[in-house]
């Protein structure tokens, strides 16, 4: 009786602790390389690892949100992947630099030429969009991804605050707040920096020109003086000895 209770209390034990040693399957997420900032634009990657030990992912399809169409998405040439871009019609044209779009990207598809993400590893497919909406906080990206095995594990669920996260959540991007003016002033301040220092680097170096020219004619015109004046002493020094040899001869 002993040697069974401790045998059932050793195998409750044992699951209690395969339950809590067991991570929690990864699924495909999107992150900005940097920050996505409300009416910007940004680079963002969909990472996708493969939860399979015996099959590899071989196709991801990334549905773009309707609610909040983005005029521009570019997908970043990905090695050993083909990529299709899917575009729909807008209910509502969107403006971007002036213009109206009629249409915009709702599918980015991306199909393994080989054998694709193989068990134990990742892969990042990098995505430029915009303009990000302003008034948004968050967009979801539904996902499919498909493996070798033709199995598709949907991750379309969209997560809800204060609630646990769903077995199959979809992709969701945060967006930051936007600057006062929606841009960087790094390298546009630098650039001024720059073109201050040189233009200060130019004032200095024509006011030393300045300098020299005005030192140099300033020395010009004392040569010329003392010049004059040693020829004037020379003539009368000169004059001065003819009129000397005269009174000598009339002696």
């Amino acid at each position: 009786m002993k040697a069974s209770r401790i045998a059932a209390a050793g195998a409750v034990a044992g699951a209690a602790v395969l339950a809590v040693s067991t991570p929690c399957f990864a699924h495909v997420s999107v992150q900005p390389e940097g920050e996505a900032a409300k009416g910007g634009y940004a680079v963002v990657g969909f990472k996708v690892p493969n939860e399979r030990d015996n099959a590899s992912t071989t196709k991801l399809e990334i549905t773009f949100p309707t609610d909040h169409p983005l005029a521009s998405v570019m997908p970043q040439p990905v090695e050993g992947w083909d990529v299709e871009v899917t575009k729909s019609k807008l209910d509502k044209p969107l403006e971007m630099h002036g213009e109206k779009i009629n249409e915009a990207v709702s599918k980015v598809t991306w199909t393994a030429k080989g054998d694709g993400i193989e068990p134990g590893f990742f892969q990042k497919f990098p995505v430029s969009v915009g303009t990000l909406p302003e008034d948004a906080d968050e967009l979801v990206f539904k996902a499919l991804q498909t493996y070798s095995n033709k199995e598709v594990v949907r991750w379309i669920e969209v997560p809800q605050k204060g609630q646990e996260e769903p077995e199959h959540p979809a992709p969701v991007l945060t967006l930051s707040e936007a600057s006062e003016d929606g841009h960087s002033h790094g390298a546009a301040a630098d650039d001024e920096a720059s073109g201050d220092t040189a233009a200060a680097e130019n004032a200095s170096a024509e006011t030393s020109a300045s300098d020299d020219e005005g030192d140099s004619g300033g020395s010009d015109t004392t040569a010329r003086v003392l010049g004059v004046v040693g020829i004037v002493v020379g003539a009368a020094g000169v004059a001065y000895g003819v009129l000397a040899g005269r009174r000598r001869t009339t002696a």
